[in-house]
């Protein structure tokens, strides 16, 4: 029989505890990373846009009654300032409710794909305005910002890039319709599928 062979004891020096913290910290990031790249943007406010529809409602009754062109776009440029803050505002505390940052990467990137229809409808205006053409821009709005909210939707809920879709269709009926009829469909639009679709988003997606 062969010599038995003594048994060594390890001689590699232990991990460095240190070096073992920094790589659990490095793939924690990476996990972190990777659900933060494949999640959705959840804080799109359901009762914001419900708000944001009752006072559509109202900037469409007033537009109506506006004595000229320069009047109801004032009322209508007033209204997205106003819907504008209100957006950000309850976004902001279904953010902060949900423990959240609001500037996350899936908001960065929802308003990165939502913002050029939106810029894009901002330059029409002017250039409509300023050639008279006001009579355009029911359907330009409508279309423009179905496009937008289709596109941010996709770093969304399904209610949003649906609600984008709505948009769209009600923005070609607009282009197709009498301009009696501009006043009434802006009303349908940013009034009546914000407040059903801010109620779908509350009541499946809180807040």
């Amino acid at each position: 029989m062969g010599a038995v062979r003594p048994i060594r004891p390890n001689s590699e020096p232990a991990a460095n505890p240190t070096a073992l913290h920094d790589q659990a910290m490095d793939n924690l990031r990476f996990i972190r990373d990777a659900m933060e790249n494949a999640g959705s943007f959840t804080a799109v406010p359901g009762v914001g846009g419900m708000i944001v529809g009752a006072t559509a409602f109202f900037a469409a009754f007033a537009a109506h009654l506006s004595a000229g062109p320069r009047a109801w776009l004032a009322v209508w440029v007033g209204e997205v300032f106003l819907a504008l803050a209100i957006g950000l505002g309850f976004s902001a505390r279904k953010a902060r409710l949900a423990g959240n940052s609001l500037l996350s990467r899936s908001f960065r990137r929802f308003i990165l794909a939502m913002a050029p229809p939106i810029v894009a409808g901002a330059v029409i205006t002017v250039m409509l305005n300023g050639a008279g053409l006001t009579h355009f821009l029911p359907a330009v709005w409508l279309l423009l910002y179905g496009a937008g909210v289709a596109c941010g939707g996709a770093f969304s809920v399904r209610a949003v890039p649906m609600m984008g879709v709505a948009f769209l269709i009600l923005g070609a009926i607009a282009a197709l319709s009498p301009v009696a009829w501009s006043d009434a469909l802006l009303a349908l639009g940013f009034g009546g599928l914000h407040m059903v679709f801010g109620w779908v988003i509350a009541r499946r997606y809180g807040g």
